[in-house]
């Protein structure tokens, strides 16, 4: 890989792992899903000019945004409140096995031993993180993080069976449609909006700013600028570095406690997925 699409390719989990960092500490305070809301509405702002008009396929990607996007961060986001950053980034990789689990039931995609061992190896690393003790009595927050990674390996199995844009349509498009999805859902689960927004400092929305343009636009658009230059196991292997940089920067920009089992359990979780997600290149 040349030295500038290396540099791209760091960014990618970087900019994506710091993404939970800066969430957490707003979601503690700000409603979580409207928080989303906002996230793809400035997403959406920002790339949908750039892109054409799927007019043939809104109605499969309505179904990605509402299982991929709005349930997903719903959930995940939701988790994120009650679980810390670092912790989060970890639990959530359970959508890497989720999605080889889907794939070889809705896709027929072959499920060898080396997949079943990554995914038993990444589920038993995700044990060890959520048997700390002070994880007790966070069961449902747990399961929320896990069921958004569920959900998201679910929109991506929709997507590769019937959708075929390019990437950066893709990110737009699902932002237009999950952002009014997202303020619907917030509006029947959550309240005081109008508070919120009074209340929201300059934090607030350089957060929402940096989730929607960042972390959104400016992520996905270097993830698939090297995804369409390389094979999929050379820069895909780049994301193992997206849960060390939350984990890494909840530590030290939010205070997060490193121990040993949630050490132990995420090198246990990144090995797993590692197993998974890295292949043999066929290039020479």
């Amino acid at each position: 890989m040349k030295s500038l699409d290396v540099l791209i390719a760091i960014a990618v989990p970087v900019v994506w792992g710091i993404g939970l960092v800066v969430a957490k500490p707003v979601v503690a305070d700000f409603p979580a899903i409207f928080l989303m809301a906002l996230r793809f509405t400035v997403a959406a702002l920002a790339l949908v000019w750039f892109v054409p008009f799927p007019k043939a396929q809104l109605g499969t990607l309505f179904y990605v945004a509402l299982v991929g996007a709005t349930m997903q961060y719903g959930f995940t986001f939701n988790g994120l409140r009650y679980l810390d950053a670092g912790t989060t980034a970890l639990i959530v990789q359970a959508e890497v096995p989720f999605l080889v689990l889907l794939a070889a039931v809705a896709l027929k995609e072959k499920l060898d031993f080396k997949k079943v061992l990554g995914m038993v190896i990444a589920f038993f690393g995700i044990y060890l993180i959520s048997d700390q003790p002070q994880l007790h009595g966070k069961g449902s927050a747990i399961a929320m993080v896990m069921t958004g990674g569920f959900l998201w390996a679910m929109g991506q199995i929709i997507v590769r069976k019937y959708l075929r844009l390019g990437g950066l349509t893709l990110t737009a498009w699902l932002a237009v449609l999950a952002a009014p999805q997202l303020f619907i859902t917030s509006l029947l689960f959550e309240s005081n909006h109008i508070n919120v927004l009074r209340a929201a400092d300059t934090n607030t929305w350089l957060t929402v700013l940096y989730l929607g343009v960042i972390m959104t636009a400016v992520g996905y658009g270097c993830w698939y600028h090297v995804l369409g230059r390389y094979p999929a196991s050379r820069v895909g292997s780049f994301l193992l570095l997206t849960p060390v940089t939350s984990v890494l920067g909840g530590a030290l920009f939010l205070g997060e406690q490193l121990t040993t089992l949630t050490l132990l359990g995420g090198s246990v979780i990144i090995l797993g997925v590692a197993i998974l997600v890295v292949e043999k290149s066929s290039e020479a």
